[in-house]
């Protein structure tokens, strides 16, 4: 069975979200793997590359980790909006 993709094809709905993120906190992909690994997530900057760019699926866990770095709701991460904002 064919894993499932985005209407556009891609492999996971954070990446515009993250890549916005990382800029909004001027992190480059190393920084926000350091602080990841820091903070007990095990992620390296291909993993951050792979995901930016839609190479990557993202699991709960690493959507976690974004969600609690970043100091975001997990809808905002796929939505692009905060829970209980009108879209």
């Amino acid at each position: 069975m064919p894993k499932p993709r985005t209407k556009t094809g891609e492999k996971n709905l954070i990446s515009q979200q993250l890549i916005a993120l990382r800029k909004q906190y001027n992190y480059s992909q190393r920084d926000l793997s350091c602080r990841l690994q820091l903070a007990g997530y095990d992620m390296d900057k291909n993993v951050i590359k792979r995901i930016e760019t839609n190479q990557r699926y993202v699991t709960d866990l690493e959507l976690q980790a974004f969600s609690r770095i970043f100091h975001v709701s997990y809808d905002y991460l796929i939505e692009g909006r905060e829970t209980g904002k009108d879209p």
